[in-house]
């Protein structure tokens, strides 16, 4: 039994742990966070030179903006 996929508590971590969180963002995320951003009606917030910690951050933001929030 795979105990990190079932209990969670290793699969995801904050961004701010990320070992790459300091480098470019990838074009997935550039292009989820643009969409995001539009949906919430927020295009001010997209900037092409975030690093993947803080486009991962602005997603999660946005994601609960656009009312696309998984967690809701």
């Amino acid at each position: 039994m795979n105990t990190k996929a079932s209990t969670g508590s290793n699969t995801q971590k904050d961004p701010d742990d990320w070992v790459s969180g300091d480098e470019p963002m990838t074009g997935a995320q550039a292009s989820y966070l643009k969409t995001l951003c539009e949906q919430a009606q927020r295009p001010d917030l997209f900037d092409d030179n975030l690093t993947k910690a803080e486009a991962s951050k602005l997603i999660d933001e946005m994601r609960k903006e656009a009312g696309v929030d998984k967690k809701a």
